[in-house]
């Protein structure tokens, strides 16, 4: 039947220990990242804000992403690399638990709600921000096992 989703059955998985990191690519003028640098955009911190963003994203994935498995979150990192003078910053979000079922949708939502809210913070500055290259980079643990974009 056309239209059905499904919640896929984990019961008989095994739990163990998994990572996800995904990555984000924010593009701007290099005054906006200039600015984001020295701390000049009116609405304040762009990147620890971007930072909470990303770590609540996380929590709450299940609830954004319908057919999600909620997962024990046992740590998780955000962190930022801002290029000034291309204009570019890059996030990386990587997401780790000990369950039946991967972080890799904890790790994309983590990095794309930094980036949204990169823009937010920024689109008074400049609202051409562009968003791309959202992207798992790596993963592991489970029956598959380890997977690199690289």
């Amino acid at each position: 039947m056309s239209g059905e989703v499904r919640m896929v059955d984990i019961s008989e998985k095994p739990v163990t220990v998994r990572t996800a990191t995904a990555s984000v690519k924010v593009r701007m003028s290099p005054q906006t990242a200039r600015a984001i640098a020295e701390g000049k955009v009116p609405k304040g911190d762009v990147l620890a804000c971007a930072q909470v963003a990303a770590y609540l994203a996380i929590k709450k994935t299940p609830e954004l992403i319908p057919l999600c498995h909620p997962i024990p979150i046992s740590g998780a990192e955000v962190n930022f690399d801002l290029s000034p003078d291309e204009g570019l910053l890059r996030i990386e979000v990587s997401v780790r638990c000990t369950a039946q079922t991967g972080a890799e949708m904890e790790a994309l939502t983590g990095a794309a709600i930094a980036a949204l809210t990169v823009y937010d913070m920024c689109k008074g500055i400049e609202p051409g921000i562009v968003i791309e290259q959202l992207q798992l980079e790596r993963k592991s643990g489970g029956k598959s096992g380890e997977w690199s974009r690289g």
